[in-house]
C-alpha cells in the first residue's frame, strides 16, 4: 500500500468510511492518482477527482454526511486555501461586476436542465415537507409558508431579491393578490421568469439588487443571500430597510447558514458550482442587520434540504436521456454537487433559516403563523 494512499486511509477511517470497502459509502478507488490529487488539492481535489471518475461510491450523500461529522474536510485543507481566506479580507468577490459571474457560470448553463431537476414552478431553493409528500407539494406548502409570514393582503407590493425563474413572484401575485417587483442577475432567468408572469402584475428586472430604491409593502429573498457575502451583507440589509415604505414593513430572508463564521466558500463549489459564493453564519447576519432592522421570527428547517436535494438528484438522473447537451464529466460534477450538499444538510453542518425582521419594529406583537 503506497504512503498516500495510507494517508487517506488515516484521515477518512474516523468516519468509518473505508478504501474499496463494501458498504454504501465506501470508497471504490478506480485510479490511485486519486490519493495525491486529495492530499494536494483537499477538497477541491476531492471533487474533482470524483468528476474525472477516479473514485465513486454507491451512496456518496452518505460518505459526505459521515465525513462532515468528524470534519474530514478541515484535516484535508492546504495552503490554498488559506491563501483564498485572506485574500477575501482585502478583496471584495462579490462587487456589482463580480456577482454576475455565477448567473453566468451558474443559472444561464440551461433552462432545459432546471426545467427538469426542479418542480414544477421551477423554485430552486429548500422546500418545505412538513406535510409534504412530493416536491411540487412541498414547494408550495414554503411559498405558503412566507405568504404566512409576511402577512400578504391583497394589492401589496412586493420586492422579490434574486426572483429566479419566477415561480415565487407569480405565486403571490396569483394566491394572494400582489404586486411583484423581481430582480435577478442572470440572463436565461429573466427571459424565462417574464414568460412565466405574463400577464400578471409582475415586473421582472434584470438588475443588481443594490441598484433597487423604491417603496414596498413586503421585501423577500428566497435563496439568493449565500451569493451576498459578508462584506456586502450590511449593504444588503440596507436594501432591505430604504425598499419597505411602512415603519411596520415587513421582509423575509431565506437563505442557507453555516453552523460556524467563514469568509470563503469549500473550494470545490467556489470553483465548478457557485463562483464567488459565501455562506454566511448567524452572527454574520445578525451583525449585519443591528442597527437597520429589527428581527422578528428565525426558523430553522435545515434537515428539509436534505430531502428537496435528493428529490432533486432524484429528478435529473431520471431526465439525463434527455438531457444530451451536457456530457459525462458534467453528469459527475452536477451529481457530487446535489449529493455532497444533501449529506451536509443531513450532519447538520448546513442550516436552512428563515428570518423576519420589521422595517422599525412591529406596532402589534408580531406572531410567525403556527408552524406543524
Amino acid at each position: 500500500m503506497g504512503v498516500s494512499r495510507r494517508l487517506v486511509q488515516r484521515v477518512i477511517r474516523p468516519a468509518g468510511i473505508e478504501l474499496d470497502g463494501d458498504r454504501p459509502w465506501d470508497v471504490r478507488v478506480h485510479d490511485d492518482r486519486v490519493f495525491r490529487r486529495v492530499l494536494t488539492r483537499g477538497t477541491l481535489g476531492v471533487g474533482e477527482s470524483y468528476m474525472d471518475g477516479w473514485w465513486d461510491a454507491e451512496r456518496v450523500d452518505e460518505l459526505v454526511a459521515r465525513a462532515q461529522r468528524v470534519d474530514v474536510a478541515s484535516r484535508l485543507a492546504t495552503p490554498l486555501d488559506l491563501v483564498r481566506s485572506a485574500a477575501t479580507r482585502v478583496r471584495n468577490p462579490q462587487t456589482r461586476e463580480r456577482s454576475r459571474e455565477v448567473g453566468v457560470r451558474h443559472y444561464d448553463i440551461g433552462n432545459d436542465l432546471y426545467a427538469r431537476m426542479l418542480d414544477r414552478r421551477m423554485i430552486y431553493s429548500c422546500a418545505y415537507w412538513r406535510d409534504a409528500s412530493d416536491l411540487d407539494a412541498a414547494q408550495e406548502a414554503k411559498l405558503r409558508l412566507v405568504a404566512n409570514k409576511l402577512r400578504l393582503e391583497p394589492g401589496m407590493r412586493l420586492l422579490d431579491v434574486g426572483c429566479g425563474w419566477g415561480g415565487a413572484a407569480r405565486h403571490f401575485a396569483e394566491a394572494n393578490g400582489c404586486e411583484v417587483v423581481g430582480v435577478t442577475i442572470s440572463r436565461e432567468q429573466a427571459a424565462l421568469a417574464r414568460e412565466h408572469c405574463a400577464g400578471l402584475p409582475v415586473e421582472i428586472r434584470l438588475q443588481d439588487y443594490r441598484n433597487v430604491d423604491e417603496r414596498f409593502d413586503r421585501v423577500y429573498s428566497i435563496g439568493m443571500f449565500e451569493h451576498v457575502g459578508v462584506r456586502n451583507h450590511r449593504a444588503f440589509m440596507e436594501v432591505l430597510r430604504r425598499n419597505l415604505a411602512d415603519p411596520d414593513g415587513l421582509a423575509l430572508l431565506h437563505t442557507i447558514g453555516a453552523g460556524t463564521s467563514r469568509r470563503t466558500a469549500d473550494a470545490w463549489i467556489n470553483r465548478y458550482i457557485f463562483p464567488n459564493s459565501m455562506l454566511p453564519s448567524a452572527a454574520q447576519i445578525t451583525a449585519a442587520a443591528e442597527g437597520l432592522l429589527v428581527l422578528e421570527d428565525w426558523q430553522n428547517f435545515g434537515p428539509d434540504y436534505d430531502r428537496t436535494l435528493m428529490a432533486w438528484h432524484r429528478n435529473v438522473e431520471a431526465a439525463w436521456p434527455d438531457l444530451p447537451g451536457y456530457g459525462e464529466r458534467f453528469r459527475r460534477m452536477w451529481r457530487f454537487y446535489l449529493l455532497a450538499s444533501a449529506g451536509m444538510f443531513r450532519a447538520r453542518s448546513l442550516h436552512l433559516w428563515q428570518l423576519v425582521f420589521s422595517r422599525d419594529g412591529s406596532s402589534d406583537t408580531y406572531r410567525p403563523p403556527s408552524i406543524r
